[in-house]
């Protein structure tokens, strides 16, 4: 037996059939965009990530972008040769050791920095640049940057000073990389990873600006928190006896204990491994984290130490070392202790055996691109898990 129909009727089945179809269509899309929050403290390689995603993924930067970035560029290299001056003459109480350099410095000191078009580095004043940089007692003050605030770009500026003064200066990708703005606010970049659209959201990273990050926690795919390996011997500028590993570890632990992420998957960043290898001789990690051990000593009587103690890897048995890849594992470790809510955290393993989330470099595009690579299968299993299909 037939059922009738009125003309109403099955207008009103074929309208609801198309809205399940649109709600459909939708889901499908849902489910192909993923939402990453890039956290972190402030100055650990949030910002540069975004960049590196639009080399990889969005073509790059034009020659009117890059001019875009001279006056960043500018500002950078003046407000760190005043710093390494000031932290010459005050800090330390030194002297150049060419005489001739106090004059110079003082002529770089009474520079006022304009940040407009207008301003330039001329190449006299980048002359004046090197002079200083080249002076052995600039070293010193390099050598013992983590006493006092200075950018860890300023050596890639002051030794690229002659170009970066020359009068048709057009910033490099590299340059691009290396000039540091405060993040304030939220920035959203879009691009695509294979069948994944990916919108992430750089967030600034000082106390200050944390406030604004409520706003970006709905519906997170993926995290992606960023730490410099290279401020376990820094302070914060904001707090001048804050270390700023202490802070970011603080940061960490209670990001991934909090109730907005429990369904998050955390991608950990240990970022700025190539200033880390060059700090470990120089200031050694147990000078700041006591508890770090390098090597097992040789004095060491196994036969007294529990087999608890034994399996740990980081225990009072161990002495200390330069070894970049037993320090990354240690500080890798540090962050993973913080993980009482027992999410999902993704450092993914390369050919040493030590985590690539914790040997990241934010300024090389080739490594970035390899990490991301890791970073895509771990977003694309996570969605599939969400969607049920894993």
């Amino acid at each position: 037996m037939g059922v009738c129909q009125t003309r109403e009727e099955r207008e009103s089945a074929l309208n609801s059939v198309a809205i399940d179809k649109a709600i459909e269509e939708d889901s499908k899309q849902s489910k192909k965009e993923c939402k990453i929050l890039l956290l972190g403290a402030g100055e650990s390689g949030k910002s540069t990530i975004v960049k590196q995603m639009k080399i990889i993924h969005q073509n790059g930067y034009t020659q009117q972008d890059a001019i875009g970035f001279r006056p960043t560029i500018y500002k950078n290299t003046i407000e760190s040769i005043h710093a390494v001056i000031t932290a010459i003459r005050t800090t330390f109480g030194l002297s150049f050791e060419n005489p001739e350099n106090e004059a110079v410095a003082q002529r770089l000191m009474a520079i006022r920095v304009q940040y407009d078009d207008a301003f330039r580095i001329t190449p006299e004043v980048a002359e004046a640049i090197h002079a200083i940089f080249n002076d052995p007692t600039t070293t010193i003050a390099i050598d013992r940057s983590n006493e006092y605030y200075l950018l860890d770009s300023a050596p890639y500026f002051f030794s690229e000073i002659q170009r970066i003064g020359s009068p048709d200066y057009i910033p490099s990708e590299q340059d691009i990389l290396r000039a540091r703005v405060k993040t304030t606010g939220i920035t959203e970049t879009r691009f695509s990873m294979g069948q994944l659209n990916i919108h992430m959201f750089d967030v600034g990273g000082q106390r200050s600006e944390r406030r604004k990050w409520i706003h970006c926690f709905e519906a997170v795919t993926s995290i992606v928190f960023c730490v410099a390996l290279s401020e376990y011997d820094q302070v914060l500028l904001e707090e001048s006896n804050q270390n700023r590993m202490a802070e970011s570890l603080t940061l960490f632990e209670s990001v991934i204990n909090s109730r907005w992420f429990l369904r998050t998957s955390i991608i950990l960043f240990l970022n700025k491994v190539d200033l880390f290898t060059m700090k470990l001789k120089k200031n050694p990690l147990e000078n700041y984290f006591p508890e770090y051990k390098g090597t097992l000593t040789p004095e060491a009587d196994l036969a007294q130490i529990p087999e608890w103690q034994l399996a740990h890897p980081f225990s009072t048995f161990y002495e200390g070392g330069p070894d970049v890849n037993k320090a990354a594992k240690f500080i890798l470790w540090r962050f993973t202790q913080t993980n009482r809510a027992r999410l999902n955290v993704y450092p993914q393993f390369n050919e040493f055996g030590v985590s690539v989330a914790s040997m990241t470099q934010a300024t090389d595009t080739s490594n970035i691109r390899l990490v991301f690579a890791a970073v895509k299968v771990t977003i694309l299993q996570n969605a599939l898990m969400d969607s049920g299909i894993m």
